[in-house]
């Protein structure tokens, strides 16, 4: 079993496949366009703690997997911005953030 500073690579593995499917939870069940896009961070927050422990415990990993982990928060933050645009403007518009009633996006 790999392990660095005594906590083995599939503690790392469980965390991260435990939170993406809580973040998966919480997008598909939501019907709040908020807590859908909280949910999606949860994922991608997942992602980077795989691709860290991936970097970390792999023997040529070097710091690829960090710089992949930067990469996926450079785009979290743009899709959290764009998303919570989209969202208030759906808000104004519509008066509510809930997706079943702006389901059809007629005008």
């Amino acid at each position: 079993m790999i392990a660095v500073q005594g906590v083995p690579l599939v503690d790392f593995l469980l965390l991260g496949a435990l939170l993406f499917c809580v973040g998966l939870f919480a997008a598909l069940r939501r019907s709040n366009a908020i807590m859908i896009l909280m949910g999606i961070e949860v994922m991608l927050n997942a992602v980077n703690i795989n691709l860290v422990a991936f970097s970390r415990y792999l023997p040529r990993g070097g710091d690829r997997g960090q710089a992949f982990a930067v990469f996926v928060l450079a785009v979290a933050a743009a899709e959290a911005a764009v998303g919570l645009a989209m969202v208030i403007i759906v808000s104004r518009r519509r008066g509510t953030i809930e997706i079943e009633e702006i389901s059809d996006m007629r005008g």
